[in-house]
């Protein structure tokens, strides 16, 4: 069975340039250096206040994006407009407001599906595959099908807050949405506080699985491990 790909988030690495006003870590570097180091994709979340990852850095990590190139983020006319001149590999629709910390809910893929399907539409046009970010519940996953997408993407955080106590309920709604979205056709990707002590066990629960995308949790254990060991410790619970 083919393993589950793991594309790395370098929002917190664009933060961290940022702080200081120059291209130091420079971003297109990392990237590469992911990429050497075994991460099979590499995904960015451009937000309205560009505190991440900017706009105009998106053009640069096409060009330099050899595996996997994923961008997330809430589709409003701006990131559609620049995702669209890009053409990634992979656009994951997040419906997060312009002033969120980060990602907490997926989409209510019935309240938004004439949005949606126009989104998805337009960024299909291009090439791009299209993901939706939903929480773990069959309507969800049953309207990002509708709505023309060609994968979801899990929210995690429920999972990872509950993973410690008990995890056989924290992952149950995946479980059941999973193989749903498997008898639809639908690929699976899953994200949000995935780390090294919970990634391997929702991997060999969820039936389906394609593809994790993680960021906050890597880049924080890298501060003690080192990027490139890092990166393969997320590996091997993949794998």
């Amino acid at each position: 069975m083919e393993s589950v790909r793991l594309s790395v988030n370098i929002n917190k690495i664009a933060l961290i340039r940022n702080s200081r006003g120059a291209n130091l870590p420079d971003l297109t570097q990392i990237a590469r250096d992911c990429e050497a180091f075994g991460a099979q994709g590499i995904t960015v979340h451009p937000r309205p206040d560009e505190r991440h990852v900017r706009f105009d850095d998106l053009p640069l990590l096409q060009a330099t994006v050899r595996t996997e190139f994923n961008i997330e983020g809430n589709p409003d006319p701006r990131f559609l407009r620049e995702v669209m001149q890009v053409k990634p590999h992979q656009a994951t629709l997040v419906p997060d407001g312009p002033q969120a910390l980060t990602s907490d809910q997926g989409w209510d893929t019935a309240k938004h599906h004439d949005f949606l399907v126009d989104v998805v539409a337009q960024l299909q046009s291009v090439g791009t595959r299209v993901s939706i970010f939903v929480d773990a519940e069959e309507r969800f996953v049953e309207g990002a099908k509708r709505v023309g997408a060609d994968r979801i993407e899990f929210y995690t955080g429920h999972y990872a807050k509950v993973f410690p106590s008990n995890p056989i309920e924290a992952v149950k709604k995946h479980v059941h949405c999973a193989k749903l979205a498997v008898e639809l056709g639908l690929g699976i990707n899953a994200g949000h506080d995935l780390n090294l002590k919970n990634l391997s066990f929702y991997k060999d629960q969820v039936q389906g699985l394609m593809e994790v995308s993680i960021g906050h949790a890597l880049v924080c254990d890298a501060l003690y491990y080192g990027l490139q060991n890092t990166i393969q410790m997320y590996l091997r619970q993949l794998n």
